[in-house]
């Protein structure tokens, strides 16, 4: 498996990279970005392990991919706030293009920087804050991955407590020349893009509002520098770095324990999630900030979720007319249908016991924790919100005294 690169070897591939990340910061201060300027050429770039011969930085990304919306964590969190997201993980549904896109990103990252160890879960669960994965807005996810008609935030203006973030791209992803939008599924900022973008799936082009260049562009973005994703600090300081918001860490981290523990499902493409309320959108980007017609791609290794295909749809029985029928109202056709008889209420049995004593001693994750919480005296509602049951006990007693109290009662 390819290795990481040595930072003295990516030096000179890192230039055009920190010209990029001076352009961001400058904007924030409201200096042109034109004072940053290469001096020389710099050296063609090392072989790496990435689909477009781009590679993961050495150096941590400290410039934010995404920024919180200045009336919630994110725009895929709906009027039900973090508490429905994580509650609705499982039955939300990740429409089947955005699961395989997860599932080899994380593929491709651990063999190109095998010290990372991501998770796609942990990719998903910043795919389900930042757009509900690519349904925000009144958009789908079309069969080749693109999310339609285009994901575009509010303009970085500065207004609204927003970020003033000048234009970075000339409007080449986000439609604006004259401010940045966030853009895309996973709701990259232009000038992160420009660092992290990916031609994920070899269709020649690195587009944001692309689920499978944006789910690699994610994980690139949080495995550069050292940090050891496999860790729950590591995790925290990379999505911390994603976008700077403790909140939007907790939620993040916790819509990822779900996912880890099976909590989900894979939907047809172009589906909506249940409950999820699309938000009132004014902005129109012009078409050249739009995707345009997409190459049918071939399949990809690594993406082991094959396609759902759509249900067809339900056939409507014919309404049946009354008897005595013939041609009613002066001829004008049938007479109104009769009412369809209203059905029965349907009854689900309680589930018997298995008779098998550890199976029905044993307790899910959520269960689990609630029971080691009362185990340590801590005074919780076993009501609320599981995330934050399970960040008191880290607190009180340290996470792996937590996480061994767990797996006493999920594995006896």
């Amino acid at each position: 498996m390819a290795k990481r690169l040595g930072r003295a070897q990516r030096a000179t591939a890192l230039v055009p990279l920190a010209l990029l990340s001076a352009a961001w910061t400058a904007s924030l201060a409201g200096v042109g970005a034109g004072s940053a300027t290469a001096t020389q050429t710099p050296d063609p770039l090392p072989a790496t392990s990435l689909p477009d011969g781009t590679s993961v930085p050495t150096q941590a990304i400290e410039a934010p991919a995404s920024v919180s919306s200045p009336d919630g964590v994110a725009p895929g969190i709906g009027a039900g706030g973090a508490a429905q997201a994580v509650s609705t993980a499982s039955t939300a549904g990740i429409p089947s293009v955005a699961l395989a896109a997860y599932q080899r990103a994380e593929t491709v990252i651990n063999a190109a920087d095998e010290s990372c160890n991501l998770t796609w879960q942990l990719v998903a669960a910043i795919g389900r804050v930042e757009s509900d994965h690519g349904r925000y807005g009144g958009n789908t996810l079309d069969d080749q991955g693109v999310a339609r008609p285009g994901i575009f935030g509010i303009a970085l203006d500065g207004s609204n407590k927003t970020q003033a973030i000048a234009d970075t791209d000339a409007g080449q992803f986000d439609g604006d020349a004259k401010w940045d939008r966030a853009v895309g599924p996973l709701q990259f900022i232009p000038s992160t893009w420009s660092v992290v973008g990916v031609d994920a799936d070899g269709d020649g082009r690195r587009d944001p509002q692309d689920i499978d260049d944006a789910a690699l562009a994610s994980a690139v973005y949080l495995c550069s520098g050292d940090d050891d994703l496999s860790t729950t600090a590591g995790q925290r300081t990379a999505v911390y770095r994603y976008n700077h918001s403790d909140s939007y860490v907790d939620l993040v981290l916790s819509i990822m324990s779900n996912y880890l523990a099976g909590s989900y499902t894979s939907v047809p493409n172009g589906t909506t999630a249940a409950g999820y309320i699309q938000p009132d959108t004014s902005y129109t980007p012009p078409p050249s900030a739009s995707s345009g017609p997409k190459v049918v791609k071939e399949s990809k290794p690594g993406a082991n979720q094959p396609e759902a295909t759509a249900p067809a749809a339900p056939t409507t029985p014919t309404p049946t007319a009354p008897s005595g029928g013939g041609k009613g109202n002066g001829g004008k056709g049938g007479g109104k249908p009769t009412k369809a008889p209203s059905l029965p209420p349907v009854v689900v049995p309680t589930l018997p016991s298995t008779g098998v004593t550890p199976v029905d001693e044993t307790l899910t994750r959520a269960q689990a924790i609630v029971q080691c919480a009362l185990d340590y005296g801590l005074k919780v509602d076993v009501n609320g919100l599981v995330n934050v049951i399970l960040s008191l006990l880290n607190t009180v007693v340290g996470a792996e005294a937590t996480e061994a109290c767990i797996a006493k009662y999920t594995n006896p």
